[in-house]
């Protein structure tokens, strides 16, 4: 069996440090000893966008945001499933990120970042939230879930304020979609208090089970 080598490694920007990895043509991004993703376990991120395309239909004009880039899977999912004629905006923090996706990663995003419906943001998806909408459509697969691992100032777009901004941001019948590695009773009950209807939908990635939460704004 092959041996993973490490392709790069990346600060991130207020928190720790990312690591590429490569073994044959499967990549891996690491956070410390845990993998956040892989080129071939991505079922889990199209979830992401595919739940929240299945509540909004494909109407045109929809303006959908990804929060996090990773290895593309919720990115080349929204272009499948959502409009042909919606602005899809994807925020991702960490610049060599973004490097990563256009060198050694740019066999597994293919054409998706140069996609016309698509705008690419260097930057924190927090601010885009609060001042880029209104939007149809937040699709969060940032840090793991609201249980963080890589930067702790994630943790502001899941407290109470993060989530008012995103319920504000969100059009009449928007959907705040949110990719978890494992359920979080209390992450739930906050999201229903910022006035979302709330539901639950385990997915499968591999042979782990993720979640992925649907908060739609009433």
């Amino acid at each position: 069996m092959l041996a993973w080598k490490q392709v790069d490694r990346a600060p991130v920007p207020g928190g720790s440090e990312l690591r590429l990895m490569q073994r044959g043509g499967e990549f891996s991004i690491m956070s410390g000893t845990i993998e956040l993703m892989n080129s071939r376990r991505g079922r889990s991120e199209e979830q992401l966008a595919i739940l929240a395309a299945k509540r909004i239909g494909k109407r045109d004009g929809t303006r959908i945001l990804i929060g996090g880039l990773g290895m593309g899977f919720t990115l080349r999912a929204a272009l499948a499933h959502f409009s042909e004629q919606c602005e899809i905006i994807v925020a991702e923090l960490v610049p060599s990120v973004i490097a990563w996706a256009k060198g050694p990663l740019a066999g597994v995003h293919g054409a998706s970042l140069t996609c016309p419906r698509v705008i690419l943001h260097e930057g924190d998806v927090a601010p885009v939230i609060r001042h880029n909408g209104p939007f149809d459509a937040i699709l969060l697969d940032v840090d793991n879930g609201p249980d963080g691992l890589s930067r702790s100032e994630n943790d502001q777009l899941y407290d109470a304020t993060g989530l008012a901004a995103a319920h504000a941001a969100l059009n009449p019948g928007g959907v705040l979609a949110i990719w978890s590695a494992a359920p979080d009773q209390r992450f739930a009950k906050r999201l229903r208090q910022a006035g979302l209807e709330v539901e639950e939908v385990r997915v499968r990635a591999g042979g782990a089970r993720h979640l992925v939460w649907l908060a739609t704004k009433r």
